[in-house]
């Protein structure tokens, strides 16, 4: 009887329904969504390419935003050929186990995403402050380190609400109204007791959220107290510039986040389902899209290697230093 019982509750599959209210729009929406994620793919790609056969690009810094443009592709293409799937062929279905990968993979990239904006910030705080000691305070053995331990702490903390969602019992339907497997859209489905879902849920996007924020803070603080006291306004202003992308990332990855964050818990019936989901989507596909560009146009390594690539040069690989 309890086999039977599980067996009735858990639905072999889930319905992704896209964004409700805007079904109409689905096909005029997925342009938008089309274009970004093509930018994403190529400008990601192509970035990743340069700096692994460019000798003058093989500096932890680049290293850090391989890292970054690496999650960033593997998260956008982790949602968004799904949701293409759901705007133009209506292809909804998605199998119960593969709801649960999606999910896990979403939240443990975003989470490692984060961290790496983080370990970005630090970067930057050591080569602006120790720039003496940059070499031989990020070696490649700690950057391997630093980027493992992102990793590994979103695997982590993301399982234990993985496997508990799985157990629920989902006897609300198998519709979700959502272009992909979210946490918490997936747990409302269920009747049974998701209070320990949405406390972890909470405590995991502090922990990680919260974490890497103050990090952050703390890191830009140093900077600019660091930046202040320099003499000359030619060193504060190229101190400044080599922050500025690492900013414009920091803004495109939190404001959809905090947007979405509060206005869930905060917003009520104020903001329409379908603009909460818009946001979600746009978290996801904003930061892979545009990092790629505001990097390759405010870093000026990068930019000069894309320029001696598309002037037909070849690339410099020189061994000596």
């Amino acid at each position: 009887m309890i086999m039977l019982n599980q067996t009735d509750v858990t639905p072999a599959s889930f319905i992704l329904n896209g964004i409700p209210g805007l079904e109409d729009m689905h096909v005029w929406i997925s342009l938008p969504f089309c274009s970004m994620y093509a930018v994403a793919v190529v400008g990601n790609c192509g970035l990743l390419y340069l700096i692994r056969y460019e000798d003058a690009l093989h500096r932890p810094m680049y290293y850090f935003l391989a890292m970054l443009f690496l999650t960033g592709l593997f998260i956008s293409s982790s949602t968004i050929p799904k949701a293409l799937g759901i705007f133009w062929f209506h292809f909804k279905e998605i199998s119960f186990d593969g709801c649960l990968i999606q999910m896990f993979f979403v939240h443990t990239l975003t989470g490692m995403e984060s961290g790496v904006l983080m370990l970005m910030a630090l970067d930057r705080y050591v080569a602006i402050c120790y720039p003496l000691r940059y070499s031989t305070i990020l070696t490649n053995p700690v950057i391997a380190k630093a980027g493992l331990s992102t990793f590994l702490r979103g695997v982590l903390l993301i399982i234990p609400f993985t496997f508990p969602t799985k157990r629920l019992p989902y006897c609300r339907g198998n519709v979700i109204p959502h272009t992909y497997c979210d946490h918490m859209s997936v747990a409302k489905l269920s009747c049974g007791n998701i209070k320990v879902n949405v406390i972890y849920g909470l405590m995991v996007a502090l922990l990680i959220g919260g974490f890497d924020n103050l990090c952050i803070t703390v890191s830009y603080t140093m900077i600019l107290r660091a930046v202040v006291s320099l003499s000359s306004a030619d060193a504060r202003q190229k101190a400044f510039s080599t922050c500025t992308a690492h900013v414009c990332s920091i803004v495109f990855s939190y404001s959809p986040a905090f947007f979405s964050f509060f206005s869930h818990r905060f917003g009520g019936h104020r903001i329409s389902p379908s603009c909460h989901i818009i946001v979600a989507n746009i978290y996801l596909l904003l930061p892979p899209t545009m990092n790629p560009v505001v990097y390759g146009v405010k870093t000026k390594q990068i930019r000069d290697c894309v320029i001696r690539i598309l002037s037909g040069s070849k690339f410099i690989k020189s061994h000596s230093i």
